[in-house]
């Protein structure tokens, strides 16, 4: 009976050597279900349980819309500065290194050139984990640079919007951003190019005062929150109950703020099927692509 008693006493383990279960094997949705993150990732992201979209940030959508993905990245190395040197908690440059640090990433947005079906496309995706995907001078900066790029070559854009609206660290200059990049989108609309805005979760405050809601199709992903102010806000000022699914993707359709809701898995086609209708061309079928 000796299998089940310690035979030798006073053993003791390292730390760094116990075996613990790894980190991140499970993933559990707002709704309860319990998901295994490889599936979920096979999955684009999206529970098979309920189909709650999960947030995904740049990384993830070029992988998405970019044939093999292969792009190249655009004014990469842009990052924010300090010209009105404001301390809240913490430095803003400090903040900044601190987020640069723990996301790989320089900013709020990323942009990029590659193939989608076939053709090239320009995409300008935010990175929520950035600074809550906030809307900075390098944010502004980053977008007006991929649709000049757009003009240039004649390349449709795509927006990909998740963001908790402008930063307040650089204040009017923020602000800011809403015209630069809609002035933008208006020269982009005179050569006739085509601009796709995706609102995911979530698109709130001066991005959707600007960029988000300025697409020849606005479209979105399920039960994203799209809102100026959100309902937390809009209750507390209102003092009002609000309605059922206030301000979601869903809302926002049905009360004619956007064109259409698309599972992630349909976005690429879909996405490409409205370039090809707006440019009236011969409308690519993926199917065929990789034949």
């Amino acid at each position: 009976m000796a299998w089940f008693k310690r035979t030798d006493k006073g053993i003791q383990t390292a730390t760094e050597d116990k075996k613990d279960t790894p980190k991140g094997l499970w993933y559990k949705t707002p709704s309860g279900k319990i998901i295994d993150t490889e599936e979920l990732k096979r999955n684009l992201y999206v529970s098979p349980e309920d189909g709650y979209h999960v947030r995904i940030g740049s990384k993830e959508y070029f992988e998405l819309f970019f044939d093999d993905n292969k792009f190249k990245e655009l004014n990469e190395t842009l990052t924010s500065k300090d010209p009105l040197k404001f301390e809240d908690t913490k430095k803003y440059p400090d903040r900044l290194k601190a987020a640069q640090e723990k996301t790989k990433l320089k900013d709020a947005v990323r942009t990029a050139v590659g193939k989608s079906l076939g053709k090239d496309l320009v995409i300008a995706a935010m990175d929520f984990s950035f600074i809550g995907g906030s809307m900075g001078s390098v944010v502004g900066e980053k977008i007006a640079r991929a649709i000049d790029y757009s003009i240039k070559n004649e390349i449709p854009f795509l927006m990909v919007s998740k963001s908790g609206g402008a930063r307040m660290m650089e204040a009017s200059l923020s602000l800011m951003q809403l015209v630069k990049t809609s002035a933008k989108l208006a020269q982009l609309a005179e050569v006739k190019i085509p601009y796709i805005s995706l609102c995911t979760d979530p698109t709130t405050g001066g991005t959707t005062a600007s960029y988000a809601m300025l697409g020849d199709i606005n479209i979105a992903e399920p039960n994203a929150l799209i809102a100026f102010a959100g309902p937390r806000v809009v209750k507390d000022t209102t003092g009002k109950d609000l309605p059922e699914g206030f301000q979601k993707s869903e809302f926002v359709l049905e009360h004619g703020f956007l064109d259409a809701i698309y599972e992630r898995k349909d976005l690429k086609k879909q996405v490409n099927l409205y370039i090809d209708l707006i440019q009236n061309l011969p409308i690519r079928k993926e199917e065929e692509l990789a034949s």
